[in-house]
């Protein structure tokens, strides 16, 4: 009974959206491909855009645990010149760009061209621990995104090539601060999960998975992934903020705006990004204080929170800092980005 619950809501939920997306300014979503020698393959693109009426309506992120965003695949490009967004996604049930779409639609309905590489092992059936803690490359993935974009012939004449930016959500927090400048201190990093009370659930999963951090090969974590196209980044709960090199904070030369979810003083340490904003010369640092890490996730179907604790997830998916729903607070967040993206990249009214 509580399936059939679930996917009658799903339904009806899928129409909704439906309905309300086509009372709005078209989103189109495309898949490309970005060639990255630093992966020795080529990586899986989801890109948003501003679109014309067209293409395949779809729905993107749906899953048994949370609701999706409508857009349609393949659509035809919106006439003009756009500003673009390198978007990381983080680590888990939100380990793949489909997941995050509840953020990247709206910023494509306000005229941003939003690009979203999967960064390999994070996610789905090809999960790994061992690829998902090799931080170091993501930064690397984002830059490979972007060559690709001003390659690729369906986007490359809309896209305004002096205005790109890169935004990032939990580990794609910290890919945004690296892709800015922050360099990675491979001993932080390899002494992470030598206890539980950074990151609980990553690092059980990390030693089930039989991956010793200090094992692995970390003589290029420490290197300089910062790319000079970006000129403004933004970080949502970074997390791990923690294994940074502290000192590299203050060598980021370009605007940051970094966001953590709750109140100070119960935003966990290895997400907190209080400290970096003060060492960052151009960074402005904001907090939501009824929200909680998970509010970074898409909104949750009706039984997600039951069907979760039945398939020993381990973490609160559902849940946020009370007060306001997931709708609410993503809202202040899609505005939040919205206008710090427009005053970094110049757009908009």
């Amino acid at each position: 009974m509580k399936v059939w619950i679930m996917l009658c809501a799903a339904a009806i939920s899928a129409v909704m959206l439906a309905g309300a997306a086509a009372a709005e300014d078209p989103v189109g979503v495309r898949q490309i491909v970005a060639p990255s020698e630093a992966r020795g393959g080529d990586l899986d693109v989801t890109v948003w855009y501003p679109a014309q009426a067209g293409g395949v309506p779809v729905m993107l992120g749906d899953s048994v645990f949370f609701q999706g965003t409508p857009a349609l695949r393949d659509a035809p490009i919106a006439a003009g010149k756009f500003p673009l967004i390198l978007l990381s996604h983080g680590a888990g049930l939100a380990g793949n760009p489909q997941a995050v779409s509840w953020i990247a639609t709206p910023l494509a309905r306000e005229g941003f061209v939003v690009a979203a590489p999967t960064h390999p092992g994070n996610s789905g059936k090809n999960r790994s621990a061992a690829e998902t803690m090799k931080i170091w490359l993501r930064p690397s993935d984002l830059t490979a995104t972007l060559d690709a974009m001003e390659r690729d012939s369906f986007f490359k004449t809309h896209l305004d090539s002096d205005q790109v930016g890169a935004l990032g959500l939990s580990m794609g927090g910290n890919t945004a601060l690296a892709i800015a400048g922050a360099r990675i201190d491979p001993q932080r990093l390899a002494g992470y999960c030598d206890t539980d009370l950074r990151n609980a659930s990553l690092c059980q999963w990390v030693r089930q998975s039989g991956v010793d951090l200090h094992a692995l090969d970390l003589q290029s974590a420490g290197r300089d992934n910062q790319d000079r196209r970006i000129r403004f980044a933004m970080a949502i709960d970074p997390a791990p903020i923690d294994i940074f090199a502290f000192k590299s904070f203050s060598e980021i030369a370009i605007p940051v705006e970094l966001v953590n979810l709750g109140r100070p003083g119960k935003i966990p340490a290895t997400a907190d990004a209080s400290q970096a904003a003060k060492a960052i010369a151009q960074a402005h640092y904001a907090t939501i204080g009824d929200a909680s890490h998970f509010s970074m996730f898409a909104a949750c179907k009706p039984g997600a929170s039951e069907i979760a604790e039945t398939e020993e997830i381990g973490d609160p998916i559902c849940m946020d800092g009370g007060g306001r729903s997931r709708y609410e607070i993503h809202a202040q967040l899609i505005e939040m980005t919205t206008a710090a993206f427009r005053r970094a990249l110049k757009t908009g009214p």
